[in-house]
């Protein structure tokens, strides 16, 4: 199923679900779906999730200073330099979506969402994945954890209904999530 969905690298596990061992996706169903009602427009769809992936950028941001390790210093540096181009994609999309003549500053200042990607906010996140924060690979797997949980978020709302313009948006974002997910996994990799 997965293979077939555009994963790559698919490993069956012996004992399937029930031998897992590891943590699983917590909270409820509804969990970060008050973003998006389903009745926003394309535009204001863009609009959210680029102030998540602005939300994000800065969480990494705040980190660099938090840290003492010069290799996750960097690491998060570089985290946040790939929302830059998370951003930038979405801004784009919003610009050929919408049709309006926006500069990114005045774009910026519309940015009403203080969560990041997956509807958490920073502090829920480190209070549920709690990372080592001096270990590159935990930083990166908690940044797999976010993009999860955004690749979700942006997959459950998009079935909630409402402008199909929307929804396609919305499982357009979802795929780029699915490939920010494989960016971190080669990251991972390469620690």
């Amino acid at each position: 199923m997965l293979a077939g969905k555009g994963f790559k690298n698919v490993l069956n596990m012996a004992g399937g679900i029930k031998a897992w061992d590891d943590p699983v996706a917590m909270g409820p169903q509804e969990q970060g779906l008050a973003l998006f009602d389903g009745a926003e427009s394309p535009e204001n769809t863009l609009l959210i999730a680029y102030s998540l992936e602005a939300g994000l950028r800065d969480f990494y941001l705040s980190m660099t200073e938090k840290v003492q390790s010069i290799p996750v210093r960097d690491l998060f540096q570089k985290l946040s330099e790939i929302e830059i181009k998370h951003q930038d994609r979405l801004f784009d999309e919003y610009l050929l979506i919408s049709g309006k003549r926006v500069d990114r500053d005045s774009f910026d200042k519309q940015i009403a969402v203080f969560a990041v990607e997956g509807g958490l906010t920073t502090d829920e996140y480190i209070t549920l994945f709690k990372p080592d924060l001096d270990s590159p690979g935990d930083v990166v797997s908690l940044a797999m954890s976010i993009e999860a949980q955004a690749l979700d978020l942006y997959s459950r709302a998009s079935e909630r209904g409402g402008d199909e313009r929307s929804k396609a948006v919305l499982l357009k974002i979802a795929q780029e999530e699915r490939s920010h997910l494989e960016q971190l996994g080669q990251l991972f990799n390469d620690l």
